[in-house]
């Protein structure tokens, strides 16, 4: 089985300050692997060096099997998509325009779409709840409306490998879960590998299969929610006393509640 991503021993550093240090796992088909830790822990560093957009210090990252500068950028394009922070579409795009711009990779000489593109994009649009604004200007949305454009954009690439920081900003409750509950269905029913940075870690132990856990730079605890989601360890980290309780509606998912002293 070829693995959509593999990081080993992986290190980088921003003008000699070490940023990530010695960070290694293997992300696998139909996986939701959430990355969690603190503000300023190389969590969007790391995401940035998996789509091939920074170049490691030391280590390795492979896409299915190569590194990113081995693959012709349309031809990764087809087979990775990235929903960065703070990503800009120009206010003056429709919903639809946007959305289109994921068919990109697969566009020809003349950049003229087929039938084929057209459907992936207002699938993309449909799986987000779009569907019914896609005459809409980006200027005129929210920024959760927007976060939805930018996540159908990358669904509209059709990838096999979907690499996501902060997917849930700007979101209301009723649309981070149902984002996520859509992220976690394509992986399910299309094989997708995803890996996604969340800051709300009852949302990374409700929909990630495994969690890696990130502190300066160093990839702390890797595996289920139950295990790396511990009471005395997020205390530590974070600075701030909390509870840990097995959810009996979720196969024992854990919940954390922050302790007000």
């Amino acid at each position: 089985m070829v693995v959509p991503l593999e990081v080993e021993d992986l290190t980088f550093a921003y003008d000699g300050r070490a940023v990530l240090r010695g960070v290694s796992f293997r992300l696998m088909p139909g996986e939701v692997l959430g990355l969690i830790g603190p503000n300023g822990a190389g969590k969007s560093t790391l995401v940035r060096l998996a789509a091939g957009f920074l170049r490691p210090g030391w280590g390795t990252v492979r896409l299915f099997g190569r590194p990113p500068t081995q693959w012709p950028p349309r031809e990764l394009a087809r087979h990775v998509a990235l929903v960065p922070q703070g990503a800009y579409i120009p206010p003056t795009f429709t919903v639809w325009e946007s959305a289109m711009l994921g068919r990109t990779p697969y566009l020809g000489f003349l950049g003229v779409p087929r039938e084929a593109d057209r459907a992936a994009a207002r699938r993309a649009l449909e799986w987000v709840g779009m569907a019914d604004q896609t005459d809409r200007l980006i200027g005129e949305l929210s920024g959760g409306e927007r976060q939805r454009v930018l996540l159908a954009r990358a669904l509209a690439q059709e990838p096999r490998c979907l690499l996501l920081d902060e997917p849930t900003t700007h979101l209301d409750i009723h649309h981070q879960v149902a984002v996520l509950t859509l992220i976690r269905r394509m992986a399910v029913e299309c094989g997708i590998a995803v890996l996604v940075v969340l800051h709300d870690l009852n949302l990374a132990a409700t929909f990630a299969d495994r969690l890696a856990l990130l502190v300066d730079g160093a990839l702390v605890a890797l595996g289920d929610p139950k295990e790396v989601l511990r009471r005395e360890r997020l205390t530590a980290i974070y600075g701030n006393a909390v509870a840990v309780f097995p959810r009996p509606d979720d196969g024992g998912r854990p919940a954390i509640l922050p302790r007000v002293a």
